[in-house]
């Protein structure tokens, strides 16, 4: 066994580059805040989860594209796991004293976390698509350039409609889409699949919620009704972000759902 540290060709730290990792938390207030370091790690870590997000949505693209359910099933796991880490992370800034968070806000401006190129990517590919906030990137190339490949792509929704278009279910519009939601609910049995597809993916659009949630209430916590950095009305804005659904034909399908009676002996 080679003796750790000697001529190692490859250790953990290595391998996971934490030299250059711990590195990456470069505080911008001087004398520097305590809660700023604090802050940084929150969002980077954030980003980290973000690009995992994005790997298991994108893996999931391609296997609805070709019909593989199970693995689809299987990464939209994974994707609804981390979202509630996500959620669940977001109170950590909540030990934040309120002061001291105030002591660095005011260095971080004009950014903000509106800007957040990932948490757009998750947007525009899981199906909420909005052409002002792709707009609003315009003057930054390499962001607006991959945020306009994502826009332009077929959506986490539109390949599921797909799916299920191949599987012989109408989808041809929003009621037709809505009704077969429905059916899939009304027979999860014989249509144990797509069942779990759906509901998988409505877990998705549930966690993302939640997480828009928590972060209003954070925000409102640690500064009331102040003006966010880059400008935007803060806790205002934010909330008017609680409605947004990815795929709302699911949850328009919960409100057309019937009991059917249950099947008799023999029958």
């Amino acid at each position: 066994m080679t003796e750790y540290g000697k001529n190692a060709p490859l250790s953990y730290n290595k391998y996971l580059k934490v030299t250059e990792l711990i590195g990456l938390q470069e505080t911008l207030s001087e004398p520097t805040s305590h809660d700023e370091l604090l802050f940084i790690i929150i969002h980077q870590t954030y980003e980290l989860w973000f690009k995992q997000i994005l790997h298991e949505i994108d893996a999931t693209l391609e296997w609805l594209k070709e019909g593989r359910a199970f693995r689809v099933n299987h990464s939209l796991r994974a994707v609804t796991a981390i979202e509630k880490v996500i959620v669940s992370q977001i109170h950590i800034l909540e030990s934040m004293a309120q002061i001291g968070f105030l002591e660095f806000r005011d260095q971080l401006n004009p950014a903000s976390g509106f800007q957040s190129m990932q948490f757009r990517e998750l947007e525009f590919v899981s199906g909420t698509k909005d052409e002002n906030i792709l707009e609003s990137f315009k003057n930054d190339e390499f962001v607006f350039e991959k945020l306009t490949k994502r826009f332009n792509a077929p959506s986490l929704a539109d390949e599921f409609w797909n799916l299920l278009e191949r599987n012989n279910f109408d989808i041809s519009t929003e009621d037709s889409r809505v009704q077969t939601i429905v059916e899939i609910l009304t027979h999860p049995e014989k249509y144990a699949d797509f069942f779990i597809m759906q509901d998988l993916l409505i877990e998705h659009d549930e966690n993302i919620a939640l997480w828009r949630y928590h972060h209003v209430l954070m925000v409102e916590r640690m500064l009331g009704m102040k003006r966010g950095t880059g400008g935007s009305e803060g806790a205002g804005y934010l909330r008017t972000t609680l409605a947004k659904k990815f795929i709302p034909e699911l949850w328009e399908a919960r409100t057309h759902l019937k009991s059917e009676p249950p099947a008799t002996a023999g029958g």
